[in-house]
């Protein structure tokens, strides 16, 4: 987790604001809590131990709140949000929840599913600081000033790489300091090509880098390229206009493709899936000499059957933005019928000794908590604390949010942009032949969902 600043994502949203009565509702719980009325609140994650170790932490927090239950209900991730709208519709909406499906924090905010928590949060006497929570990563769930989400978890890019493929190969590790100007994209792809043996023989071949840097349309940020307009951030996620024809853009895409088809340094879809095995990750086959992915990755370096070792993404073309950030706040929806008692749930959680005890739980999630990230950074065995700590230092510094955050109706965007791409990542269609398909159906989404 972060120790310095980090590059914050500003929202001026210029949005009409979500009405909610959150003063009456705190009234109202507040009520129940002094008579002693016990009530159950629903807690709704997806199905992975990573996710439901929360069950874990109830037995503490019901005894220290003895008027509040608290009820896990999971999904699978493909079904996480179409289950949450269902769940909406039918006037059964969960209490708290997160963006932990295809859609995020601006999807969820335009459509109105949201509880405004600055009133209960203002009475309470709520401060960031008390839970060690940098301002400007508080920020981020900000609109017009009010509070929609308290940030649990924070997840950044960081480079994986094979300490025994390195040494092998006779390469220099890659550093962690990211202020380090010899480590550059271009190093990097030289590294990747020696660590590759491009063969047809599975048990022979190897890949020298999986270029895995946020989703398929924000990876042209990397290269300096915007696939939406400037706007975007201004108008509550939603573009006035689509780039997928500049110049720039297209010239991105032919790089992050050019890895696998051009310099073939980079994995097949096919090969990535043949080896991945049941933690979907190829470069846990020890196939892989790179792998640049979210730090969630790193929660099964128990699993790794060779060395181990994180480093600083490197410089790109874009000298302001270099990794993605993921932070994962807590929601308490609309419609809760008891967001009091959620709210010292949500509060429970982001406390120092609950989000310790949450690292070990979980198998390794990075917590927002600034004083148990300490204990974060020496969860993973091989990899030294201070390295972790360095990455993810320089990773907040020179990081961008994930476009599945902050971009509305993401889930219906990322769900074209993974169909459409599909041919090219499979060789079997040119980029500069697949985005005027994007470009136009985009365009026709967005006209649709962001009347």
């Amino acid at each position: 987790m972060k120790q310095g600043k980090r590059a914050t994502v500003v929202f001026v949203v210029g949005l009409m604001m979500v009405s909610v009565s959150a003063l009456s509702a705190c009234s109202d719980a507040g009520s129940k809590e002094k008579s002693g009325e016990q009530v159950t609140i629903t807690h709704y994650t997806i199905d992975s131990p990573d996710r439901t170790f929360v069950e874990k932490l109830i037995p503490d927090f019901e005894k220290k709140h003895p008027n509040i239950k608290v009820k896990v209900t999971k999904t699978p991730y493909e079904q996480f949000d179409s289950k949450l709208q269902s769940a909406i519709a039918a006037n059964n909406a969960p209490d708290v929840t997160s963006h932990w499906g295809y859609g995020g924090f601006m999807e969820y905010y335009n459509k109105g599913m949201l509880t405004d928590l600055s009133a209960m949060m203002q009475a309470d006497g709520f401060k960031a600081s008390d839970y060690n929570i940098p301002d400007d990563v508080m920020n981020i769930y900000k609109v017009d000033g009010k509070n929609f989400g308290i940030p649990l978890n924070s997840y950044v890019t960081v480079m994986l790489y094979n300490k025994d493929l390195f040494d092998k190969a006779g390469l220099a590790y890659p550093p962690t300091d990211y202020n380090d100007k010899s480590w550059t994209y271009d190093k990097m792809v030289q590294y990747a090509a020696k660590l590759t043996v491009d063969s047809k023989d599975m048990n022979q071949a190897q890949y020298g880098l999986d270029f895995g840097w946020g989703e398929r349309d924000q990876k042209p940020q990397y290269f300096g390229a915007n696939v939406y307009s400037d706007d975007t951030w201004k108008n509550g996620g939603k573009p006035s206009a689509i780039n997928l024809n500049k110049p720039e853009v297209i010239e991105a895409y032919k790089k992050i493709y050019g890895l696998i088809w051009d310099k073939k340094v980079s994995p097949t879809p096919a090969f990535s899936k043949s080896v991945s095995g049941q933690f979907g990750d190829p470069f846990l086959s020890g196939k892989i000499g790179m792998s640049v992915v979210g730090s969630w990755s790193l929660a099964a370096s128990s699993e790794f059957n060779f060395k181990v070792g994180v480093a600083a993404v490197p410089q790109g073309p874009n000298k302001k933005v270099r990794g993605v950030l993921y932070v994962d706040p807590l929601f308490i929806l609309k419609d809760s019928k008891h967001p009091k008692e959620a709210y010292e749930w949500i509060k429970y959680l982001i406390t120092t000794e609950v989000q310790e005890k949450s690292i070990e739980l979980s198998g390794g999630n990075p917590p927002v908590n600034q004083k148990a990230a300490e204990k974060y950074y020496a969860n993973f065995e091989g990899i030294e604390p201070k390295q972790i700590k360095q990455v993810y230092e320089g990773a907040f510094k020179n990081g961008f949010e994930s476009y599945n955050h902050i971009i509305s109706n993401y889930s219906q965007i990322n769900e074209l942009f993974i169909n459409e791409l599909a041919s090219v990542e499979n060789g079997d269609k040119k980029v500069e032949d697949a985005l005027p398909v994007i470009q136009d159906k985009l365009t026709k989404l967005l006209e649709r969902v962001n009347k």
